[in-house]
């Protein structure tokens, strides 16, 4: 049976290719196409026309000169791309294809979007943050180094340690560095350093390499490992302008391995002049410290000794004798005027000649000196009993003076504490017992207490 068509139905094919390009391009948004390219042509209008195909299946795709102007066109057959795009139709012959927007290496286009959705997640949760980097010490005791032990990145690390700072020992807890099993085996070695606890620092290294060598690095279990260690770690992955995801959650980055090792220990030299000079500052602080305390000391000993009551009754006696001496010589003076006197009398009296004059003046001069001797001898007498109430008023304060009279003074033979009363000693105690004339060591053997 025929079937009827109504003329009104009818459409022309370029009605239909419309139609079915309006559709496909309402339906199918923008999207990202992987596949190998083959048919690849460039012709001398700029535009780029080539064919997107997988193991089962191709694809007519179209890349205009106003799109790819900016980007790199060095792509060829066989090259496995990422292509971003509007899916169309070509009325004129009825095929459908990809008009591209954006082209990119397939791996490495899908490996920089996972490194920025890993990066951007850890971001959020922080492991990135300034506060949560640990110090790297000035000079360690122990180096720890996590990497290949066959790279040249090792090679590259060791002799510039055994350069820079020979001494300092280094362990090396070898795991690869790429490959699939590469972040599982850097994370061992991470948790084994950490474990055993030898290492003051680690340093995290390989070489340079593409995006797929260096992708280990990338890892999100490694990433929170190396952000859960204890040690602090420095991350030197490929060169200065490849960055991984080890390198932001790690405590400091370094361009490189070399440099990484260049930062972790300190020159050799420039230490032994740094030393030196803190030596020397620590030698001038504490001469400095010394003499000072000296200066206390020998203050504090003339404080001392200027309170000593011995002291003081020393300095009253010499007193007395230098009081004594200047009486002595204020008599001696005053007997020399007046036998000056006398003479200048008798010489006098001489040149006078009268004999009754002169024997009365002789009698008067005998009687004064009668009487001046007498003057002199009451007065060296008040004076000497003076000087004796004196030197019995120290003797009744000298600590020796009462020794002398029979007392005693006790001490704590440990402590040589002075004991004032019984309760403070007790049975058994060993006692110092300081006498006018030597000392004895007596053990007590009753306490008696006044009542």
């Amino acid at each position: 049976m025929q079937a009827k068509t109504p003329v009104n139905t009818v459409i022309s094919i370029s009605q239909l290719n419309r139609r079915v390009k309006t559709l496909i391009e309402q339906g199918i948004t923008r999207l990202w196409v992987e596949g190998e390219i083959s048919n690849l042509s460039k012709p001398a209008s700029g535009h780029i026309y080539l064919s997107l195909k997988d193991d089962s299946a191709q694809v007519s795709a179209a890349w205009f000169r106003s799109r790819h102007g900016i980007q790199k066109t060095s792509y060829k057959n066989g090259d496995r791309v990422l292509a971003f795009g509007r899916v169309s139709l070509y009325e004129a012959r009825g095929n459908y294809q990809l008009i591209i927007e954006e082209m990119e290496p397939a791996g490495e286009g899908i490996l920089k979007r996972r490194f920025d959705a890993l990066k951007l997640k850890l971001t959020n949760e922080g492991l990135f943050d300034e506060d949560r980097k640990k110090v790297i010490p000035k000079l360690p005791g122990h180096i720890g180094i996590v990497t290949s032990p066959s790279g040249a990145a090792i090679r590259d690390v060791l002799s510039i340690l055994k350069r820079r700072f020979p001494a300092i020992p280094i362990t090396i807890y070898p795991a690869a560095v790429q490959g699939d099993a590469a972040p599982t085996e850097l994370i061992k070695a991470l948790s084994a350093a950490d474990r055993r606890k030898d290492c003051d620092v680690l340093i995290l290294c390989r070489g340079g390499g593409s995006i797929e060598d260096l992708w280990a690095f990338n890892d999100e279990m490694l990433a929170r490992a190396i952000s859960e260690c204890n040690l602090p770690i420095i991350s030197a992955v490929g060169h200065e302008t490849d960055f991984t995801i080890a390198d932001f959650v790690a405590d400091i980055r370094a361009p490189t391995p070399s440099v990484a090792a260049e930062l972790v220990v300190p020159n050799f030299e420039d230490w032994l002049i740094q030393f030196s000079e803190i030596k020397e500052r620590i030698r001038r602080i504490g001469q400095r410290t010394l003499d000072e305390k000296t200066q206390e000391i020998d203050w504090l000993s003339r404080r001392l000794i200027s309170n000593n009551p011995t002291v003081k009754l020393k300095q009253q006696f010499q007193n007395l004798l230098e009081k004594n001496n200047r009486l002595n010589s204020v008599i001696q003076q005053l007997l020399l005027k007046q036998e000056n006197s006398l003479q200048m009398i008798k010489s006098k009296l001489i040149s006078l000649s009268p004999k009754s004059t002169l024997q009365q003046s002789i009698l008067n001069f005998y009687r004064h000196k009668q009487r001046l001797v007498i003057t002199i001898k009451d007065s060296l007498s008040s004076k000497n009993h003076k000087l004796d109430l004196l030197k019995t008023s120290l003797n009744s304060v000298s600590p020796l003076a009462t020794l002398d009279r029979g007392y005693a003074i006790v001490k704590d033979n440990e402590t040589n504490k002075i004991l004032h009363k019984s309760s403070e000693a007790e049975d058994g105690d060993n006692i110092r017992v300081q006498l006018s004339e030597g000392e004895l060591i007596a053990k007590i053997k009753e306490i008696i207490k006044n009542e």
